[in-house]
């Protein structure tokens, strides 16, 4: 016996023989590993006595599971180990020694005293790519509780958003959490060609300030190249117009005129063309610093029809645009184009619907064999897999 018993799959993800173990808990780390398990990697979830936290986030509830938990956790099998306890600390380590991949984000330093840190780890497995996720890094932030909500805070990402004479907002949903996780797995796989062409394994370390801080692009570049600081502008965009949502008969309508063939194109849709060609309005810097001027000129003419009588004229013209929809809006029009955003992981009465992974391959597609583990769900089977003494350690 040298695997834990496999899930059967075809064809095989582009990961499939690599084995994860999953030391991480709430979004950041879970999101990593469920995009890996989705490509086939074998991932074990690790979870203290109380199970993963985002076990008791809710409502939102399906069959009294937290919906938040279900997002981020399918494609893994369970394991419900205490760290304190003996036992299971040398089932984890042995989990540790035989992983090609662990990831974790407790505080920095923090499986140092149950000698699962890297250094431990590297002793007895030395081509593991070890992935650690923190809030403020391990160096001076080391003490700073990596909640999402207080990165966005502290990275000046609230301060962007809102209108101008209002208040900061978070965004509607744990934006860096989620960056930070796709920043880990980047990293993983990075490392792990590193590691096909030399044989060796490393650590990878991100954290969410530094992700926030490069997830802001623009916003922080600006800052660092030329001392602007962002401020709030509500749904405007600080260099681009039209680039924002614009009322018509019904209802809001998105227009993201990107340059200005765009620009003169939705001015001919709109039977104003002589705005595209006018001195203030022609190039995209004059638009953006006159946008005072040019925006209710623009509003008259939508006001004569309704959001989707324009979106079709428009998007016909070559303009970007788009209705602003609700969630459920959203993934209906993802459907209506054929991206089938709903995918069942697992099989028959046990399937849990979830979001398809956006990657597609022309070979491995990801894939949806497990849905979200009960807690300790496969204890039994992993706990006689890490007792053999037969079985080694895989590499991918």
């Amino acid at each position: 016996m040298d695997q834990v018993p496999a899930v059967q799959q075809a064809p095989p993800g582009p990961l499939a023989g690599l084995l994860v173990a999953d030391f991480s808990r709430v979004l950041a780390g879970p999101y990593c590993t469920m995009i890996l398990g989705d490509l086939g990697a074998d991932v074990i979830k690790v979870e203290g006595p109380g199970g993963d936290d985002t076990r008791h986030w809710m409502p939102p509830l399906r069959s009294g599971i937290s919906t938040y938990y279900l997002s981020i956790n399918r494609n893994k099998r369970s394991l419900q180990l205490n760290l304190r306890d003996a036992g299971d600390r040398a089932a984890a380590a042995e989990l540790a020694r035989r992983a090609d991949i662990l990831v974790e984000n407790f505080k920095p330093g923090g499986l140092r005293q149950f000698g699962l840190d890297y250094d431990t780890v590297r002793a007895t497995n030395p081509a593991v790519i070890y992935a650690s996720i923190t809030g403020f890094g391990a160096g001076g932030g080391a003490h700073l509780p990596g909640y999402d909500l207080i990165v966005e805070a502290m990275s000046g990402l609230m301060s962007l958003q809102g209108d101008a004479d209002g208040q900061p907002y978070r965004a509607g949903v744990a934006v860096f959490d989620v960056i930070s996780g796709l920043q880990t797995a980047i990293g993983v796989l990075a490392a792990l060609d590193h590691r096909h062409r030399t044989g060796e394994g490393q650590h990878v370390e991100t954290n969410l300030m530094a992700t926030a801080l490069a997830g802001m692009v623009n916003q922080t570049g600006a800052y660092a190249s030329a001392g602007v600081v962002p401020h709030r502008m509500g749904n405007s965009h600080p260099s681009l117009f039209p680039y924002e949502p614009l009322p018509t008969a019904d209802g809001d309508l998105v227009i993201a005129a990107g340059n200005d063939g765009q620009f003169r194109n939705l001015c001919a849709v709109l039977g104003a063309p002589e705005l595209g060609t006018d001195e203030r309005f022609a190039a995209n810097s004059g638009r953006t610093t006159n946008r005072d001027q040019l925006r209710p000129l623009l509003i008259e003419r939508l006001k004569e029809r309704t959001a989707e009588e324009w979106f079709d004229d428009l998007i016909a013209a070559g303009v970007p645009c788009g209705p602003i929809n609700s969630v459920a809006g959203g993934v209906a029009f993802a459907e209506q184009i054929g991206l089938d955003p709903v995918v069942l992981a697992g099989q028959g009465e046990a399937a849990v619907p979830g979001i398809r992974n956006p990657l597609t391959f022309s070979a491995t597609a990801p894939r949806y064999d497990l849905p979200p583990p009960a807690l300790d769900e496969h204890g039994a089977a992993i706990r006689a897999w890490l007792a053999d003494p037969d079985a080694a350690p895989r590499r991918g």
